[in-house]
């Protein structure tokens, strides 16, 4: 099924997959994602927050809407029905391009966070990255990089090589990150571009560490060549 999600939007053009889809992939992998629920109405956006739990997030859902926050079809720590309803109309009434949906996901929290991404260079074919994620990525530029396949040792030895890999420990009274479930997270993320070769690019920023280490995708994005 999840060949087919990337097979069939590279066959009609698209240039990258929503979101939704591009979870849909990820999770496919093992990769942990938010629990989010994509909708087509107000009701529906409701009935999903209240499954889920609030606060909840909001966000526009479009292939072609590769930058959201930019175009403010994000709404964030949503703790209720009426600031639900609010957002949602906002958020439809602010994209131009046709929506696949809005997409409700639990609010994840966590001061630290990461980026994990991938590229396919000419001469070494799919390379995946980890770094500092957030407003930090193109700040500090603390970002490592191996070609694909790779195995769980080699992305721990990722990890070793952050400048503050401190930050993976024991930090500020909460626990050390889930450092086997990265490693299997950038090794899957290599996988993907070596089964697919229509992925150009992947990006998941932030991937959030939350306070008792387990780790979680907040935001994806697949670009297709």
């Amino acid at each position: 099924m999840m060949n087919d999600l990337i097979r069939v939007a590279a066959t009609n053009g698209a240039k990258a997959l929503s979101e939704y889809t591009a979870k849909q992939v990820l999770e496919s992998y093992g990769i942990s994602i938010t629990r989010e629920i994509l909708v087509q109405t107000r009701a529906e956006a409701l009935a999903a927050a209240q499954t889920i739990g609030y606060p909840v997030v909001a966000k526009a859902c479009a292939a072609e809407l590769m930058h959201k926050s930019e175009a403010g079809a994000v709404a964030i720590g949503i703790q209720d029905e009426t600031a639900l309803q609010k957002a949602y109309d906002r958020i439809v009434a602010s994209v131009g391009a046709p929506l696949e949906g809005v997409l409700i996901q639990e609010m994840v929290s966590g001061p630290r966070e990461l980026v994990v991404g991938l590229t396919r260079d000419p001469q070494f074919g799919p390379c995946v990255m980890l770094g500092l994620g957030g407003v930090l990525t193109e700040a500090l530029k603390d970002v490592v990089f191996r070609v694909a396949p790779f195995d769980r040792i080699e992305a721990l030895d990722m990890m070793a090589e952050l400048r503050a890999q401190a930050l993976l420990g024991c930090f500020r009274g909460q626990a050390a990150a889930d450092r086997h479930a990265l490693a299997d997270t950038l090794v899957a993320i290599g996988r993907i571009g070596i089964d697919h070769a229509q992925v150009a690019e992947i990006d998941i920023n932030p991937i959030i560490i939350a306070p008792d280490g387990r780790i979680k995708a907040v935001d994806a994005l697949i670009v297709l060549t």
